[in-house]
């Protein structure tokens, strides 16, 4: 499917730009400073192999749109429309509730669907009631937001990140693998593949299909 125009589906969109002019994780992964990363689009998917640097890119545009201070971090946000605090991260394995059933001990019924649904079936839980109380303009940062979701719900998750854009005016940037998510027209996908990370697995693992046992 081709892809529609720039922004052609979100006419209200601002310039934005993340210049990272020092960063200790990515120096490691051999990219090359200062890196411009383009966050204009409403909707981005950070793409990559595992080891790529895609959950390390999320974590520092999370540090830079608060503001925070963080030894060996330098940014620069262009041209900083975004106000500080209004930047939210989920991460799909950390921020996972069933794993963290005590902070809903006084919220029986909550406690009772934890216990009772599936990983996924929690996930979209997240998506259809939590994500849309957050503040009008939130930017959402999500961490590899289909984890244990299923290609159909990968593709409702998609629809419920394009109304949080056209009806709460978020910006979403999303870390993943789901090709749901980077193929879908309305999507701008940023490839960390370009880069030459020494962290990607390398080819002594085997390649599809071939058994790496010995």
């Amino acid at each position: 499917m081709p892809r529609l125009p720039e922004y052609a589906w979100y006419p209200e969109c601002i310039s934005m730009f993340l210049k990272i002019l020092a960063h200790p994780v990515f120096v490691n992964l051999n990219f090359h400073m200062p890196m411009i990363v383009d966050l204009s689009h409403p909707l981005v998917m950070l793409q990559g192999e595992n080891g790529s640097g895609k959950s390390t890119l999320l974590h520092s545009i999370h540090y830079a749109l608060r503001g925070d201070e963080i030894e060996g971090y330098i940014y620069r946000l262009e041209p900083g429309k975004v106000s500080i605090g209004r930047s939210y991260l989920f991460d799909a394995e950390q921020h996972n509730p069933r794993t963290q059933l005590d902070l809903f001990k006084d919220q029986p019924a909550m406690l009772e669907f934890l216990k009772m649904a599936s990983h996924g079936q929690v996930m979209l839980s997240m998506f259809r009631e939590t994500f849309p109380k957050l503040a009008d303009g939130t930017v959402l940062l999500l961490d590899e937001p289909e984890m244990a979701l299923s290609v159909s719900n990968q593709k409702r998750i998609l629809k419920m990140l394009k109304e949080l854009v056209d009806q709460k005016n978020f910006r979403i940037i999303c870390a993943t693998h789901s090709p749901e998510l980077i193929e879908a027209a309305e999507t701008y996908v940023i490839n960390l593949d370009r880069q030459i990370n020494r962290n990607v697995v390398d080819t002594g693992m085997g390649i599809q299909g071939a058994s790496t046992i010995q």
